[in-house]
């Protein structure tokens, strides 16, 4: 498996980004694959970049992250945040989010040195996600966007 920069994605893996399916039940928390480009590419900004997991050369998953002018009012100045992730449901249970989620520090720090901190917001009833990310270091650390109850979930990742 493979972390890398959407901007470093050939041609033919930037149309097969677009195979990415999630789950309906995912989808709600997460959105498409058409979605998340869409944002990554009509931002055309060095504070916003799309981050995939290459298997067998292949995206098999997907995430944004976001800094600067693109922060939500909850994180921290020198944060960076994610969204939109998505693993692709023929790969889930493979190891696949867990290996994103070890070298995404990395990549982190190597794209932007300031970046302090990772953080993230999860719907409560986001189980899965939820695990994921505690058992990968994440700690609780306030409220997130407002949910369909109350609030998500504000994880934060120091580097």
């Amino acid at each position: 498996m493979q972390l890398i920069d959407y901007r470093d994605l050939n041609q033919m893996q930037r149309e097969h980004l677009l195979d990415i399916q999630l789950p309906p039940e995912q989808q709600r928390y997460a959105g498409d694959m058409a979605s998340a480009l869409y944002l990554l590419l009509s931002a055309d900004s060095d504070d916003m970049r799309g981050v995939v997991v290459l298997l067998d050369a292949l995206p098999r998953a997907f995430l944004l992250l976001q800094r600067g002018a693109f922060l939500p009012p909850w994180a921290q100045v020198d944060a960076a945040t994610i969204n939109a992730v998505q693993v692709d449901r023929r790969f889930q249970g493979r190891g696949v989010g867990r290996f994103c989620m070890q070298a995404l520090p990395g990549l982190v720090r190597a794209l932007w040195p300031e970046v302090r901190r990772l953080q993230l917001s999860v719907d409560p009833d986001n189980h899965a996600a939820l695990g994921l990310y505690r058992a990968s270091g994440w700690v609780d650390s306030g409220d997130g966007y407002r949910a369909r109850k109350g609030y998500e979930c504000q994880l934060t990742l120091m580097l």
